[in-house]
Parts: structure tokens; sequence; C-alpha cells
């Protein structure tokens, strides 16, 4: 992958040069930093020291920092810079219940910390505003989804970030991905005496699970539905009351989640018309849509990287799992690349994967992502047709949301 390219002017040679070595001189923090999110793994909503620790460390390099924005306790915006183009860096720091930062989240938002402290280095040489935005719950309800809902992103003219993983990888997309908590609500009984006066939730739920994994063979390819049961009654005597669980259905588009969403909300609500239960459907966060990888981005990432000594697998046309990231390229340009280390052969979202996020592979990785994205920030800075593709495609969004005379 090659895509569009201009000649490295001296003025674009500098700005590379400072920008990667503000991230140097950031590398002991930043390495620190990815430790101690790993060593102090929070989940979606409690990330309170994670949230803190990043944005005390970009308020100690001159950013001016807003914290809980857009209602959520755990979000920041961390801003540097004046210029007209705003680049957004996306940092991410949640952990998963249970196994910590299985997903990498703490190598992911300390490159994207790397990046915004290398760009801001170069701010007022490119023109250009460094937004660092903390972005909470992505292994739960979509904080990206809920800050651009809230106009975190509304002058941001391309967002950027990595995500970690056994390999350097670029171009892949993510299914489009939805959920919801379920309810049965029945009547409970005795279970021996009068079972007949109950309508049993269990029932409710075992018939939605079992409809679902028939369904499950008409669906479009690539569209998933996972669920799990949280509670199915309490005595083995008593007729179940109350069985809840959760949906998470996944498709190549969202356009096919919508069609799958359809299909199982019809599974749902055929258990409780033959039970009698009665359902309640609450969506789970943020639908993540998914992912598209700006060409002109991706291109500037792979050439940065090569420049490292790293060697990126094109993955363009094959689809990766989900992420919240997705809602934003759907809006404006944007990147979200792999950075790879060695994981041991673990994949994503077990413990022995988690293992490796403070490894000297995961540290050379955060160096090599936050250089390659503050590379790809001067790039687009640099680049006149493509800063103008990105500032002309950031008024049009304002024109369009602009309210009607």
């Amino acid at each position: 992958m090659t895509g569009h390219t201009t000649p490295v002017t001296p003025a674009r040679k500098r700005a590379l040069t400072a920008a990667a070595d503000a991230v140097r001189d950031h590398g002991p923090r930043l390495i620190a930093l990815s430790h101690s999110l790993h060593a102090e793994p929070e989940t979606a909503l409690r990330e309170h020291k994670s949230a803190a620790k990043i944005a005390l460390l970009a308020e100690e390099a001159g950013f001016e920092v807003t914290r809980a924005v857009a209602g959520l306790p755990t979000a920041f915006v961390a801003a540097y810079g004046t210029g007209d183009l705003t680049v957004a860096l996306c940092a991410e720091y949640d952990a998963l219940p249970g196994i910590g930062h299985a997903c990498g989240h703490n190598v992911n938002g300390a490159a994207s910390v790397g990046a915004a402290l290398g760009l801001a280095a170069v701010a007022d040489l490119l023109g250009i505003t460094v937004k660092l935005v903390g972005t909470p719950a992505e292994e739960d309800i979509g904080g990206k989804a809920l800050l651009l809902e809230a106009g975190v992103f509304d002058d941001v003219a391309a967002a950027f970030m990595v995500h970690a993983a056994p390999e350097d990888s670029v171009g892949a997309s993510s299914l489009a991905v939805g959920a919801w908590d379920v309810v049965y609500r029945g009547r409970p009984a005795h279970a021996a005496l009068a079972p007949w006066e109950g309508v049993n939730a269990l029932d409710a739920i075992t018939l939605a699970h079992t409809a679902v994994g028939l369904l499950r063979q008409q669906l479009p390819p690539g569209a998933l539905v996972h669920d799990v049961v949280f509670e199915a009654g309490l005595a083995v005597n008593v007729i179940p009351e109350t069985a809840r669980a959760r949906y998470e259905l996944r498709a190549r588009t969202t356009e096919d989640l919508a069609h799958a969403r359809r299909r199982v909300r019809a599974c749902l609500e055929a258990a409780a018309l033959a039970t009698g239960a009665e359902l309640e459907l609450t969506p789970r966060g943020a639908d993540f849509a998914d992912l598209r990888q700006d060409a002109f981005l991706t291109a500037a990432y792979t050439r940065a990287v090569r420049a490292l000594g790293r060697e990126p697998v094109d993955r363009s046309g094959e689809v990766m799992a989900s992420t919240d990231m997705g809602n934003v390229s759907h809006v404006l340009p944007a990147l979200h690349p792999t950075i790879g280390y060695d994981t041991g052969g673990a994949r994503h979202h077990t413990a022995p994967f988690a293992r490796y996020g403070d490894s000297p592979g995961a540290d050379r990785a955060v160096l090599a992502a936050a250089t390659a994205l503050a590379h790809v920030g001067v790039e687009l800075a640099t680049d006149a047709a493509q800063r103008g593709r990105c500032l002309d495609l950031l008024a049009a969004r304002r024109a369009a949301a602009a309210p009607a005379p």
C-alpha cells in the first residue's frame, strides 16, 4: 500500500524530526504510563485512576484539559494549539473484567498520548490544534460513539489511534455490533404443589436461546449472535419469576446489523409469547458501526512504520472484531491500524495476552506507534491537497448540521 504522497519538503522534514524527537524525549514517561495502566486495570466507566493519569500528564505538558466531558465521568479532552486543522488522538484505557488489559488498551492509550505530545511540539509550526480525547468504555457501551453524539468530534478534521495486536497491520475493517439487556418476567409458584400457576421465565430464556441458535444458519455471512445468562431463578423448588441475559449481535455492515437485529428480536418475542412471560429489551450502550479506514491516512501510517523498520500486513478487505472507532470513521477521516508485539501466540481477550502488555515488545510498540501517528499528523498538515480535503469535509459536516434559516 503506497497511496498518494508528496515530496518531503524541508518544512515537513523539520516537523517530522521535531515530532519524533518529542516522542523520544517523553519515552520514559510514556512507558511508565503504559505500565501503570497495565498494573491498575479499570473496567468501563470505572477508569478514574487511568483517566486521571493521562489527563495529568497532558496538563503538565501544557494541554488545556477538560474532565468528565459529555456526562461521562472518565472521559476527558486535552487540547493544544490554535490551528484551523484539528486532529484528534483517541486514547483508550478501559480493561476487561477479571483479566485486566487483555485487549492492550494500556498500549493504545499510551501511544495516543505520545503522538499527541509529538504533534504538540510542532502545532504552531504546522498550524494545527491537537486534541487528545480520553475515550472510556470501548469494551462496553462505546465511549467514542457517545462522545461523537455529544459533539466532542464536531471540530475534528481527522482522528487517529492504534490498537495493540500480535502483529502490525493496516487497512482492516471491523464488524458492526449492538447489544440488548434482556429480561423475562414471569410469575413464581411452588414447583411441586402448583407449577401450573407459575409463568416460567427460565423456559422463556431457554426458548430464546434455542430459537436464536436455529436462526444462525439463516443470518447473512458475517453475522454473529452471542448471549450470556446472568439469572434464571434462585431456588430449584420455585418456578423462576425472572431471567436476565445479554444478547450481542455483530455483522459486516450497519445495514446487516439492522437486519440481524430484526430477526433476533422476533426470536426473543416469540419466547415471550410461547411462555406467557413479559419481555423487556434495553439497548446496551451505543451500536458500533463498521470501521472505514481512510486511504490517505493509512498510506501515511504505512510509510511511517516502514521508516521505523516495521512491516505491517495489509489487511484491506478483511474484518477484525468490533470497535467504536467505527462510528467516528463514518463521520470523518479516521485511522485505526494495529501495532504488534510478541504475545506468545495468545490472542485478544485472554489472560495470556494481558500478560504481555508490559513486556519490552509492548514498550517498543508504544513508542513506534506514537512516532508513526505523529508522522501521519505532520504529513496531513503539510499536504495541501489532503489538508484541504479534510477541512472541506469538516465544513460540509458543519453546514449539514447547521439549523435551517
